[in-house]
């Protein structure tokens, strides 16, 4: 199943998005990338672990922007390499996109973008998503926001995605969400986005859960979240009670053995309060008065 971090605010964005990309394995995958915005967009994406990735991004010294996104891919349209792993990247260059989910009707709207001119570089129905944005936004001289919006209405399918650009000079992160989740993490003068918590725990306390057929654009100025035909909302910030510990390893090699292992931990927490070791009674509370 594949993962999502996205970050924009003061700090370097790559290390950030590495660290919530290791927190998403658990979920499974095949290959990651990351993308950066620091004046111009710059991405690396491969097939394999997180780790070959951290190590190819430490190898060229890093990058130096502070937004950017992540992903974790777990095939579905194309094999598994370099080119089908995400983000993928409008054919300027102005913007890159990751996308969880399945987009049903991509074959109809690749055709249609193909006749259009439009060459495509990867097997992925994501990346039929990345033109058909800056195809609306070429043919409409609508802003990007606008855009994935007006693109949105016509894809079939799930998705929760992720998309950087420098708009008009100015930095921006948007996220929108159909049937794959996504949440906000709300920071000091930054924010977080993830397709759950486990990226954002170490960061941040302070989510906002989307629903279906919500968005959220991210600016250095702040956030707004709205619905994708574009009528604001309020959202209710919600405090994680998930503790760091709880999406780490703890020194096992593999998450499933650090569950199997904790077993005996978890059944003792669940009944803590209800049975009384020393009274010889166990009291199940909703169940037996």
């Amino acid at each position: 199943m594949c993962g999502i971090v996205g970050y924009i605010g003061k700090q370097k964005a790559d290390s950030i998005l590495l660290s919530g990309l290791q927190r998403l394995e658990y979920r499974g995958y095949d290959s990651a990338g990351i993308a950066i915005i620091n004046g111009e967009l710059e991405v690396q994406k491969q097939k394999g672990k997180v780790s070959a990735l951290a190590s190819t991004v430490e190898g060229r010294g890093g990058y130096d922007g502070t937004l950017g996104i992540g992903h974790t891919r777990w095939a579905t349209h194309g094999f598994p390499n370099d080119v089908n792993a995400h983000p993928h990247t409008s054919s300027t260059g102005d913007f890159a996109l990751v996308h969880n989910g399945i987009i049903e009707n991509y074959n109809a709207l690749k055709r249609t973008l193909t006749g259009k001119g439009y060459v495509f570089k990867s097997e992925t129905d994501t990346e039929v998503l990345v033109h058909l944005i800056d195809d609306i936004r070429k043919q409409t001289g609508l802003d990007l926001v606008a855009s994935v919006q007006q693109a949105l209405t016509q894809v079939d399918g799930t998705y929760g995605m992720a998309l950087v650009s420098k708009e008009n000079g100015e930095d921006v992160l948007i996220g929108a969400r159909k049937g794959s989740p996504l949440l906000i993490g709300v920071g000091e003068d930054e924010w977080f986005l993830a397709s759950d918590a486990a990226p954002l725990v170490e960061h941040t306390r302070q989510v906002i859960y989307l629903d279906d057929g919500e968005m959220v654009v991210m600016k250095r100025s702040g956030y707004e979240v709205m619905t994708t035909e574009n009528t604001p909302l309020r959202k209710e910030v919600i405090e994680l009670e998930m503790s760091v510990e709880a999406v780490e390893k703890s020194g096992y090699d593999y998450f499933m053995l650090k569950e199997i292992m904790e077993q005996p931990q978890s059944i003792a927490d669940s009944m803590r309060g209800r049975v009384d070791a020393e009274a010889g009674t166990i009291k199940l509370g909703g169940l037996i008065g």
